[in-house]
Parts: C-alpha cells; structure tokens; sequence
C-alpha cells in the first residue's frame, strides 16, 4: 500500500467517531501523503444541544483520537498542532504522519464497532477489574464516577427522563429532531435511523406521523401526556436496565477549545475500552446541556417554563456530582452495561463527501 493510499485509509477509519446526531462535524483537506489538514464546524447556531460548540469539540476530539489509533496500523505516530488564529467555530488541526515502527495500538480494532445501543441492557454489574481498565484508559487528568445501586439508577432514570420531558415540549428540540431522524431506516449515512431511536414498532410508527407538524406535538403533549411513552421506553426503562450510569470529570474545568477536544480524546478511549470489554454505552447528555444552559443564565426555550425546568434538573443533578464545582467539571456522562450490539446504527458518509472543498 502506497503512503498516499494510507493515508485515504487512516480517515477511512477514523471518520467513524462519534458525534451528536451524526452529524460528522469535520472535513478532510489532503495536504500530501504525510499531513492531512482537519477542519472542524460546529452547529450551535442551530443546534439546541451544541451550546457553544461544545458536542461539535468532543465530536472533534473523538475524530483526532481515531486518526491516532488508526496510524498505529501502518506503524505510523501522529503529531497534531491547533493553527493559531482559526475562529472556535472553525477550527483547523494540521495532522503530520511520521514513521515510527509503532506497534498497531488494540484499540484500532474497535473504531468501526463502537456504536450506540440505546435499548435496555443486562443489570450485570461492572467487575472491579473491567472499571479500572476503563478508569485507566481516560487518562490521568480525568476520573470516573460511577452510579451503580438501584437507588442510583433509579434516580438517574428519573433525572433522564425529566430532561425527557424538557426535550419532548420545547419547539427549539423538536426543530433538531425532525431533522436528524431517518424514518424507514436500519442505518443513515448522515442521520440517525429510527430503528436505532429505542422505541417499539407500534409507538415508533405514532410518532413519526405526531412529529409530521410541531401542531400535532403540542396537541399530543397537552391533552393525551405525549411525552409519557417516549420518557418511559427513551428514558426511563433503559436507565434502570444497564450496569451503571457514569461521568467522565476533568481534572479542571474545561475553558478553551483545547480543552473540549483533550476531553474528546479521553472521552474515545474510554468508549473504545468499553467495546473491547464487549460493553455497550449510550450517552446521556441533555440533563447536563440543559445544566449548563441554567447555570450559565442562558435562554433555553421561548417557552415560559422551559428555563425554571432546566434549573431544576441542573439542582438535582449537581449533588450527585459532588456539588456545583464539580458538576462544572463534567465533560460526559452515559450509561453502560452488557448487551447485544445494536442492530441498526448511524454508518458515515464516504470519504469523497468530507473532504474539504475551502467553503465546508
């Protein structure tokens, strides 16, 4: 295999990161057949759960992971640079390949079968020595915690599916998920499908035709509690049904692009490990998006009630972190367990679709 051919199989690879509703915010400008150029977008102008960039830059993070691990089959290390002067929006890493004889890290293998399994799992505990391989894989500026007793996975299942809640009646959300759902699909190649969403034929089908018009959500929400089955088979049941729920929390509060992407990074290895333990993880994010809109006095909805919600997800939750000032330090959170690997997934768009056209 040619460097230049290489190369174009590293980002193969690599392009399989995980990112917010797949939405794969990079592209690929091909310098030579030693340095590939990433440039990264975010979509916190549109996006309610992009607030500042921040999944766009964990996203980011992941992507550069991969280019590391996936260089490590073709013997080759990586030295990637920020360049200076991009705006956070859009930022460019410049990535130099070098030949090192390095030894194909074990983590490689796993890039293409990480995924999301957003159904119930087993209620099997985490061995002792499977959370200390994960706790050791994110690295020494970041830590675990765990959420594993019924107690805590019942309050974390309530907590998820308040956010549920939140998520389903505001029309800011509701804009995000007509347009990220792939209705009549096993996999997307720049959505999510609907069959990997979790829900049951039978409700999947009610809601495809509800979400047809924000009108018919309102009318559902209102006068037949639209929100309920959703919250109970999105929310509620899988967060009992799993091993643990978790947080990954940085050593300092994260401040700057670098730090996001650095989180990014550690954020990768942990899920790849996971999938090396043969376990599945599903993120749960939008009680701590939804914090962060409180905590930081931003408007969250035009709806009236949407910020006075927000602020109490962000009071329960905070004491399960440690306090305020720990809760501002964590970067992921999600549940994990045993189970079957999802039968429907999120796939990638081809390469020639993310290279870099100088506009993207």
């Amino acid at each position: 295999m040619t460097a230049a051919e290489q190369v174009k199989e590293i980002l193969e690879w690599a392009k399989w990161a995980p990112s917010g509703d797949n939405t794969q915010p990079w592209r690929f400008e091909i310098v030579s057949d030693q340095q590939v150029n990433v440039h990264g977008f975010d979509t916190r102008s549109h996006c309610l759960y992009d607030l500042g960039g921040r999944a766009s830059h964990l996203a980011l993070g992941a992507l550069l992971e991969n280019v590391r691990l996936a260089a490590t089959r073709f013997g080759l290390s990586t030295r990637i640079v920020e360049r200076a002067g991009c705006l956070e929006e859009a930022p460019v890493f410049e990535v130099t390949f070098e030949a090192e004889s390095l030894k194909e890290d074990p983590l490689a293998e796993m890039i293409k079968i990480r995924s999301v399994q957003r159904r119930p799992y087993r209620l099997d505990p985490l061995t002792p020595e499977q959370k200390n391989i994960l706790e050791s894989s994110v690295g020494p500026d970041y830590r675990v915690l765990w959420f594993e007793s019924f107690s805590q996975r019942w309050a974390f299942a309530s907590l998820t599916a308040r956010a549920g809640k939140l998520r389903l009646t505001i029309p800011e959300a509701y804009a995000v998920h007509r347009d990220i759902i792939q209705w009549g699909a096993q996999f997307s190649e720049d959505r999510v499908p609907d069959q990997a969403i979790g829900l049951d034929a039978l409700t999947l089908k009610l809601t495809h035709w509800i979400m047809g018009r924000w009108e018919r959500v309102e009318f559902f929400n209102r006068y037949l509690a639209g929100t309920l089955l959703p919250r109970i088979q999105l929310d509620f049941i899988p967060g009992l049904a799993c091993a643990a729920h978790f947080a990954l929390v940085a050593r300092a509060v994260p401040r700057s692009l670098r730090d996001e992407v650095e989180a990014g990074k550690a954020l990768q290895r942990f899920w790849l490990t996971a999938t090396q333990l043969t376990l599945q993880l599903q993120p749960e994010m939008t009680p701590l998006i939804f914090r962060q809109y409180a905590t930081q006095g931003i408007s969250l909805s035009v709806r009236e009630n949407a910020q006075s919600l927000a602020e109490r997800i962000a009071f329960i939750l905070d004491p399960w972190m440690g306090g305020k000032e720990q809760a501002d330090r964590v970067v992921f959170m999600g549940r994990i367990g045993c189970s079957v690997s999802a039968h429907a997934r999120s796939t990638r768009l081809p390469l020639i679709r993310l290279h870099w056209s100088g506009t993207s």
